[in-house]
């Protein structure tokens, strides 16, 4: 495992806080299974009508905010994965706080009020510029080096 021994001992942070986010995932993904259930949206409808279903805002808020999950986790990955190399430290803090802020967003959305996913969960935004910072100082530094 010589490619292991590369890198800094502190990421193992860096991929403990992808396995956190990865539970928090299943985690959301096990809510939009109970939303189906609850509100009556089944396999394969991805989003409920209101025309067919009175409950499908509040479906459709649930599954949303684990679909925009989903379109940024590999942004997040990427960026937690270079960025850590560099700085470990600071991407697993930064991971912590992306991780709780996306749990608060998928929360508020969740209500039905789409504007109450942004009231911790645009701290998420903040952490993906934090790291988006990391990773072009990792980049930068194997370019001078």
């Amino acid at each position: 495992m010589a490619s292991v021994e590369l890198l800094p001992r502190e990421y193992g942070y860096v991929v403990l806080v992808l396995v956190f986010y990865s539970l928090l995932n299943f985690w959301m993904a096990t809510q939009v299974g109970k939303a189906r259930k609850r509100y009556k949206v089944f396999y394969p409808t991805m989003y409920a009508t209101e025309a067919e279903n009175k409950d499908a805002k509040l479906f459709n808020c649930v599954q949303r905010g684990h679909q925009n999950s989903l379109e940024m986790m590999p942004m997040f990955f990427m960026l937690m994965i270079l960025g850590g190399i560099r700085h470990p430290l600071i991407c697993a803090s930064l991971g912590v706080v992306y991780s709780v802020a996306r749990f608060f967003y998928f929360k508020g959305y969740a209500t039905g009020d789409p504007q109450k996913r942004l009231s911790i969960g645009k701290y998420a935004f903040l952490a993906t510029f934090g790291l988006m910072i990391c990773t072009m100082s990792c980049g930068l530094h194997i370019l001078i080096a």
